[in-house]
């Protein structure tokens, strides 16, 4: 505790030498509206036993998502087999449909807060898969049509990408990922079933095992329905590649969404670490609004009062959108900044100039300049075009690219949005070609 207030203390004073929330251009608009007239949902996790007071009050005005950040695990719900306790779940639940808000269930099988019967059993593969999969049904069947996103199987590799030795992975191998989505589909088949894990935020051996295991399970007929990526961030090191991860996963056929985003740092908190805590904030956010199959993001506690960190990294913290009284950190106006609604340019007020700075086997470097022909400023843009057959946009920057088959969409980011009349700016990529590499062959600008 005294840990804490001191962390709180060091926090409210660089705070108020910070840029305020209110600098955001839509820090007044609360922060679930911001991204749903995106397109994307912004959710929370809580404690059920703190849904009262301010805490409640934040939570319900500010996420238009819920997830329970323990009431749902295994040793909270099955702590003696056959046995369930739902009352903090269905607080939780109860909760987010009185405020109208979705709920991500976290999480039915996980090697980790097992009750003791569970971890310490002696299992046959059958008896192990059959306790499991009771797990599974009676839990999304409680909670049928009234839970929107499961979290199926959380954390089921190594870091090197391998299937974690847990009691589940070293009794039935791999096919217990399998079975418990399809058991999560039986139980109820209108829910959203994610498999979700830690350090596959950018591209790696950890993600690229995990891409992998989904290619393989889709293959297999699984109804897996998306990927979750935990985001749990130190200050500085949002991946590079998020943007391009989240993609190569999206064009599997799956939804994506960032399940448990903080963003932590050294103790004490200064205003230079708020300010680049709330850059990384904003470029995590800008990653999810940037593909289309993104679902949505979701912070692992609102407040420092509520966050795991400081117990798990001591001498860390400072890790989310408000501080300990509940007053909104700098990272609140970058997420609120990332979300703000943008304003297109008047049709035929822009042009565009595409070229190849670099060429290679396989692969290219594009730069693409935008230019104001018209007399005011632009507040916003997008270019649209045609990629030729064969040519891929891969890693970008300076720009939210999407691409679905040739179609491409690039829009501004936050920090290039306005451009002077007879002004100009850029944003490049890196892609693929195989064939040959013509140029698109037009453009459109608004």
């Amino acid at each position: 505790m005294l840990r804490r207030l001191i962390a709180a203390a060091a926090l409210l004073a660089a705070a108020l030498t910070a840029t305020p929330a209110s600098a955001s251009p839509a820090a007044d608009a609360p922060l679930r509206d911001l991204a749903a007239a995106r397109g994307v949902y912004l959710g929370t996790a809580v404690t059920g036993g703190k849904l009262t007071g301010g805490y409640a009050d934040t939570a319900a005005a500010q996420f238009d998502s819920i997830t329970p950040g323990n009431e749902m695990k295994w040793d909270a719900v099955e702590s003696v087999r056959g046995q369930f306790d739902w009352a903090g779940a269905d607080r939780v639940v109860a909760f987010a449909e009185a405020h109208a808000q979705k709920v991500r269930g976290h999480t039915l099988v996980w090697h980790s807060q097992l009750p003791s019967w569970v971890n310490n059993g002696t299992w046959t593969a059958d008896t192990l898969r059959t306790v499991m999969t009771d797990h599974v049904t009676t839990e999304v069947s409680r909670y049928k049509g009234r839970v929107d996103h499961w979290d199926v199987v959380n954390e089921p590799l190594n870091e090197d990408g391998t299937l974690r030795r847990s009691v589940f992975g070293a009794t039935l191998g791999e096919s217990y990922i399998a079975d418990a989505f399809r058991a999560a589909r039986a139980a109820d088949p209108a829910a959203k079933l994610y498999v979700n894990d830690y350090s596959t935020d950018g591209v790696g051996a950890k993600s690229d095992g995990m891409y992998d295991l989904v290619k393989r399970l889709l293959a297999q007929g699984v109804p897996i329905d998306g990927v979750g990526f935990q985001a749990h961030l130190i200050l500085g090191q949002v991946p590079a590649s998020m943007e391009a991860n989240l993609r190569r996963f999206a064009d599997l056929g799956v939804d994506v969404a960032v399940t448990e985003l903080d963003i932590r740092m050294t103790l004490p908190a200064t205003a230079e670490k708020l300010d680049r805590q709330k850059a990384d904030y904003a470029a995590v956010m800008r990653a999810c609004l940037a593909v289309t199959r993104c679902a949505g993001v979701t912070v692992w506690g609102f407040t420092d009062s509520d966050s795991w960190i400081p117990d798990f990294f001591p001498g860390q913290g400072a890790a989310t959108l408000y501080d300990e009284g509940l007053n909104p950190k700098p990272a609140y106006a970058g997420v609120a900044g990332a979300l703000a609604p943008t304003t297109p340019p008047p049709a035929g007020v822009c042009s565009v100039t595409y070229t190849v700075t670099s060429q290679w086997a396989g692969g290219f470097t594009a730069q693409v300049t935008v230019r104001n022909t018209g007399t005011t400023a632009l507040n916003g843009w997008t270019v649209r075009w045609a990629q030729p057959a064969g040519q891929r946009v891969a890693q970008v920057w300076n720009a939210a690219v999407t691409q679905t088959g040739e179609e491409v969409t690039a829009t501004h980011l936050s920090y290039n949005a306005t451009v002077p009349p007879g002004g100009s700016t850029a944003f490049g990529f890196n892609g693929t070609w195989t064939g040959s590499n013509p140029p698109p062959a037009a453009f459109t600008c608004a």
